[in-house]
């Protein structure tokens, strides 16, 4: 049917309007209403309904351009992509390409806006004299980081960078993937060197392919490199190495390049300006003793080989923004080493497209969290946390099985969805040791074959008679308890589980000693989709692609932020299913999750702050040194030889929160004694001018102003801390101090809600508990370690309610505050940080809570277990400045010592774990 006249016009205007100007997807009337009022104005007088239609799949899918922290001070023109005339050829080939993948147009068309503002912040490549940049562009885990850094690379190609280096962390098997990539994206022609067939973008007329030096196969090899060095003297085509974090790797190119230079009579290679993307650039590699993944040497390496080159960028891409780069610059003796790749000149967020299943979603957004998370309850004595190479297993616990079976059952359902064509995938993540991961494998495949011949021999028999086996009554209880909500009906479902069973295979994933590849490509070339079960440790924490992961089932013991973030392989996209997939943790893992989720998107916010006030990257890198949770996320296994550490803590723009509650009643007894002494204490005659009475607040709350800081200090000494948390109640104390001449008072807010269960009452005040689930509860394990009484872990690690922090602020500051989210687009208005802000509020904020802590793990009680009730809590909140006043605070052995014990995984150096 032909298109009336003004059809196209109008689509796209739609699209675009609601990409740019929206924060959130419009619903399908707003679009309509939009569509009609345009439809006069762009003369379309057709059918408005195939208008709309045609426009929602670019409306509904979204990604927003990101935002930038730079050094304006820098001799730096941004706009110099736009000054001159520049071949797109690469990047016109990358973008058709990615189209004919699936991509969406809009997701693809933001892609290119975003590569085209990375590379302006890069050097121009035909620029005069010598220059050096340094940059970081923070993803989100397993959203296309790939994609972009490779449309970088086109664009930077196209723009006139000849040598290009891509590190593509320190696994084999992520060095592979990513090389493939490199071969279909920007060479064009496949480098196995079986089958150097034309593939990916070399697929269309006239793409001019690069010099590719490595292999799907092979790393860098300097000698094999040198055979092609007639080919590379004039650089007239770009040359790409896609390498590992290898020091070997890594000395054979600087070797290479140095007598490269030589053989042309030069020092420095000035004719070919060069580009270094450093994937995973948080991982350095940490957490080694062996001395070909250095970090130093690593470092130093890369800046020598940057060096070679009179005109060089280097641009690191990382999820985890608690990184290495950033936290760690004196934990080696060369403190220059790692500050010279430290980002001076840019960092760039990058957004992630509104179909991105992500930490936000799983962990932060609570319906989402109980659709797709189940805790792991039954693995303690099956599958130990502490493990080493004396630790055996014989069994494997209820829930794996029963995460397994599941995964089965969106096998079946997904073919029935029409994607038997397309991988699907289970992820088992229980151990480092490459031994546990095969016995996992042996008895997962033994499980495998008695589930598999129940299946067959039952699921084609009529109505119940198929049930009355052990494993179908299993598999049915579980479709009904997981996927009682999809269109699907059972009848239909156990008609293709035999299908389902019969497709998996069994893979570890352990990098050089896996007996068999994960090879998604070989499947596809056979026109083959694959079913997997990847089992492994790290190989399948860092980088690693698990195609059509659907469920996922990991149980370690980490709080290293980087580790547990990379861990997530189940982030991504889940086009046609994203319903069906179920991630198996442990509570403990849940809450540090919410925990790192709440965090990394407080840094993003944090560099949109930044830019406000006219910070520079490096005020960021400041930020991330001195950010409390250091404590946890850098060194602790990085100096576990050392005897101490002084580290630099700034509470700026924080807030820190008592989520670990005792299970000893006669400590919350104190503190709530202790509660009732203040509130006495601020009912004198000398506060009553303080009292803040808000009127529009629907709240009880009492919230006093500018109350003294030795009122809240003389508080927080006396209030009792779990030793979990006696380390911040030091540094909370010591940081009030130190910012006391700038903040010599603080709001202090007694939270409460509507009247319920039994209020606590303090003279006339009834303080109302506010209820919180239980993330983890652990009456015995503390007191075993003589750390100090057992605890319960508050549901996201989280005390206050979300925006909470609002409270006993005026009408007035709150508009400031929805003006500061209105400049930004936050999605849903003003958050915490916004009230957090110094032109909001102005001043620090003591909040002191009830909690009636519930244990909600059991959906089938009318009730739920009540763990505790009216225990006193207490969160203290400080507001962003930017300035980073820091404190110092000496980590010595002894407190190194009893960290690792309860919390990090730290293997020894002559264990058998994998890839370290």
């Amino acid at each position: 049917m032909a298109k009336a006249p003004g059809f196209d016009i109008l689509v796209s205007t739609l699209i675009r309007y609601f990409s740019e100007d929206q924060l959130s997807p419009p619903s399908l009337d707003e679009v309509s209403e939009k569509a009609k009022s345009l439809a006069p104005i762009l003369g379309f007088s057709g059918n408005i309904d195939q208008v709309v239609n045609e426009a929602l799949p670019g409306i509904q899918v979204r990604m927003g351009i990101g935002h930038s922290l730079v050094d304006d001070a820098a001799d730096h023109d941004p706009d110099w992509t736009t000054k001159r005339e520049i071949d797109l050829t690469y990047t016109t080939n990358y973008s058709k390409f990615l189209r004919e993948e699936g991509w969406n147009s809009t997701v693809v068309g933001n892609l290119e806006i975003v590569t085209e503002k990375i590379l302006g912040l890069l050097q121009d490549p035909q620029g005069e004299g010598q220059w050096s940049r340094r940059g970081l562009v923070i993803g989100h885990v397993q959203s296309g980081k790939t994609a972009n850094y490779l449309g970088l690379v086109a664009r930077a190609a196209d723009a006139g960078y000849k040598f290009i280096v891509i590190v593509a962390g320190i696994h084999n098997n992520l060095r592979r993937q990513t090389q493939e990539r490199v071969d279909e994206g920007f060479v064009g022609r496949s480098s196995d060197p079986q089958n150097k067939e034309l593939v990916g973008v070399g697929l269309y007329p006239g793409h001019p392919q690069p010099v590719a030096l490595t292999t799907l196969l092979q790393d860098f090899k300097k000698d094999d490199a040198s055979k092609m060095r007639s080919s590379l003297t004039d650089w007239r085509k770009p040359v790409v190495v896609v390498i590992k974090k290898n020091v070997s790797t890594l000395s054979q190119i600087k070797t290479w390049l140095r007598d490269f230079n030589l053989s042309v009579g030069q020092d420095k290679i000035a004719d070919a300006p060069m580009l270094f993307i450093d994937d995973e650039a948080d991982n350095a590699s940490v957490n080694t003793n062996k001395e070909d993944v250095d970090p130093t040497k690593t470092n130093k390496l890369i800046r020598e080989i940057l060096d070679l080159f009179t005109k060089n960028s280097y641009v690191g891409y990382t999820a985890t923004p608690f990184a290495n780069i950033f936290i760690n610059p004196d934990s080696y003796g060369d403190k220059k080493t790692l500050e010279d790749l430290f980002p001076r000149d840019f960092i760039y967020c990058l957004d992630a497209p509104t179909t991105y299943f992500g930490a936000e979603k799983i962990f932060l957004d609570e319906p989402n969290g109980e659709k797709h998370l189940r805790e792991i309850l039954d693995a303690g004595d099956i599958l130990p946390l502490k493990q080493n190479k004396n630790t055996n297993i014989s069994e494997l616990p209820g829930s794996l099985k029963e995460a397994f079976l599941t995964f089965i059952l969106a096998r079946a359902i997904r073919n029935i969805r029409g994607q038997s064509h397309k991988h699907c995938s289970m992820l088992v993540n229980v151990s480092r040791l490459v031994a546990l991961q095969k016995t996992v494998r042996v008895l997962l495949n033994d499980y495998l074959k008695l589930v598999r011949e129940a299946i067959r021999a039952n699921y084609a028999l009529p109505g119940e008679r198929g049930l009355k086996n052990k494993y179908m009554r299993k598999i049915h209880d579980i479709f009904n308890e997981e996927y009682s909500d999809v269109e699907e009906e059972w009848s239909d479902v156990v008609q293709q589980l035999d299908a389902a069973v019969g497709s998996v295979r069994l893979f570890v994933v352990n990098s050089s000693k896996s007996d068999e590849a994960l090879d998604y490509a070989s499947y596809e070339k056979k026109g083959e989709a694959l079913t997997a079960v990847a089992i492994g440790g790290l190989s399948l924490s860092r980088g690693l692609t698990v195609e059509g992961l659907t469920v996922s089932y990991m149980y370690r013991n980490t709080q290293m932020y980087d580790t547990l973030l990379q861990m997530g392989r189940w982030f991504g996209y889940r086009p046609g299913y994203e319903d069906l997939c179920r991630v198996y943790l442990s509570p403990e893992s849940i809450g540090w999750y919410q925990h790192i989720a709440n965090a990394t998107e407080e840094l993003r916010d944090r560099v949109k702050q930044m830019r406000q006030y006219g910070k520079t990257p490096k005020d960021f890198g400041l930020l991330v040194q001195s950010h409390p949770d250091a404590l946890l996320v850098t060194a602790l296994n990085k100096m576990r030889h050392a005897e101490q550490r002084t580290l630099q803590i700034s509470y700026d723009g924080m807030l820190r929160e008592t989520f670990v509650l005792s299970n000893d009643n006669s400590m919350h007894e104190s503190n709530r004694t202790t509660f009732a002494e203040l509130y006495r204490t601020l009912s004198a005659p000398e506060f009553a001018s303080r009292r803040f009475e808000k009127a529009h607040d629907k709240r009880d709350c009492r919230v006093w102003r500018a109350v003294e800081a030795d009122v809240v200090d003389e508080f927080l000494e006396q209030f009792k801390w779990h030793a979990h948390h006696a380390t911040h109640k030091d540094l909370v104390r010591r940081y009030l101090n130190r910012i006391r001449d700038r903040f010599p008072v603080w709001d202090v807010a007694f939270m409460t809600i509507k009247d319920r269960g039994v209020p606590l009452e303090i003279n006339d005040f009834k303080m109302v508990a506010q209820e919180r689930s239980a993330g983890r509860r652990d009456a015995n394990h503390l007191m075993q370690s003589d750390h100090g009484p057992g605890f319960f872990v508050t549901g996201k690690q989280r005390v206050a309610g979300t925006r909470d922090e609002r409270v006993g602020l005026t009408k007035e500051e709150i508009e400031v505050a929805k003006e500061l989210a209105d400049k930004e687009k936050r999605k849903n208005g003003a958050t915490d940080l916004d009230f957090r802000d110094v032109t909001v509020r102005g001043r620090p904020l003591l909040m002191l809570h009830l909690i009636d802590l519930y244990d909600k793990r059991d959906g089938s009680e009318e009730r739920p277990e009540e763990l505790l009730v009216n225990a006193p809590a207490i969160g203290v909140s400080f507001p962003v400045t930017g300035d980073f006043d820091q404190i110092d605070y000496v980590l010595n052995k002894v407190m190194l010592d009893q960290l690792k014990s309860d919390f990090l995984e730290l293997p020894d150096a002559d264990e058998d774990f994998d890839d370290y």
